[in-house]
């Protein structure tokens, strides 16, 4: 293990997991210019992940080789500064590929979710759009006045749709899901997505899909009714202001906080706290004492809370996404 003088200062860069199911395609490519196989059924790109057998390795510097997990358990405070949370990195960042549309799901809250077996945590997430078709639709909430009877009804019947909360959302929204919040992805929707380092999801509706073998997927509908928010009601979106020339705080929550910068030069790091950033569209440099990081479209980097004070410059069009811990 490099002595802590040596990599205390230093941003990580992870390679990206990559994951397929049969909704996935190749824009995490041809759009994020990940580095897929030949298939043509790539979903999620996990660019930043501590849960389980799932791991973010490290590229560059002193500590290229270690998983996440393994820099934790050598000196967590280094990269959590006061957001200690053993024995997982907290977040996990990832850009999904929705070539048709997800199922309808709800995530759990902590309390629920440390009562699973296996124990996780739960999952409140935020979606920021990098590219929407058309007729791309995006499902956050229960219309107002839905209870727990109407929707239970509702997936009985096959009509889940009709009490969802529907709109069109386009580049550069940002939704935010709270734990409890019934949501999917519409097909045509490239975005980046934020959440606590969970993998718990309760499915609800599969939208009376059937296999090639004729059967349906599992549904988790006892659970799901269990943890579903019916007093919130419909989600919408922010969007951040492409004139302002300052980090903009677009979710702020007890989980994660999430900013965004879409122009100019501004300081970040050198507060005590890790930082994730990540660039959906554009390119930018990361500056922190004598030394320079590029950080192309798609890629992502996370400043350890020992960073000192740094500043990132951004080319025109566009868009950095910074992340980090409340605490």
């Amino acid at each position: 293990m490099p002595q802590k003088e040596s990599w205390q200062a230093y941003p990580l860069r992870f390679a990206p997991i990559l994951k397929r199911t049969i909704w996935g395609g190749r824009r995490l490519a041809e759009k994020l210019d990940k580095p897929l196989g030949p298939e043509t059924d790539y979903a999620e790109s996990w660019e930043i992940v501590d849960h389980g057998e799932d791991q973010s390795v490290a590229i560059n510097g002193p500590l290229a080789g270690q998983t996440l997990k393994e820099i934790l358990a050598n000196d967590a405070k280094t990269i959590l500064g006061n957001a200690t949370s053993p024995p997982q990195f907290p977040l996990l960042l990832k850009y999904l590929d929705c070539n048709r549309v997800l199922s309808v799901q709800v995530h759990p809250d902590d309390n629920y979710g440390a009562r699973m077996s296996p124990p996780d945590l739960g999952k409140t997430e935020a979606w920021y759009v990098v590219e929407s078709e058309p007729d791309s639709l995006i499902y956050a909430g229960l219309k107002e006045g839905v209870c727990r009877e109407d929707l239970a009804d509702a997936i009985d019947q096959g009509t889940t749709e009709s009490l969802l909360n529907a709109f069109h959302p386009n580049a550069g929204d940002v939704v935010f899901i709270p734990a409890g919040t019934v949501h999917a992805l519409g097909a045509g929707l490239l975005v980046a997505e934020i959440q606590q380092s969970s993998n718990t999801t309760f499915r609800l509706f599969d939208w009376n899909r059937v296999g090639s073998d004729g059967s349906t997927r599992p549904l988790h509908l006892h659970e799901s009714l269990e943890v579903a928010d019916f007093d919130s009601g419909p989600v919408h979106a922010t969007k951040a202001h492409e004139n302002h020339a300052d980090w903009q705080e677009l979710v702020s929550c007890e989980k994660f906080v999430l900013s965004a910068l879409n122009q100019g030069r501004q300081s970040i790091a050198g507060d005590g706290k890790f930082h994730i950033l990540t660039v959906p569209k554009g390119q930018a440099t990361l500056q922190h004492g004598q030394d320079q990081h590029m950080l192309e479209q798609g890629q992502t980097i996370l400043l350890p809370a020992s960073l000192g004070e740094s500043s990132v410059t951004l080319e025109p069009e566009t868009t950095v996404l910074e992340m980090h811990h409340p605490d």
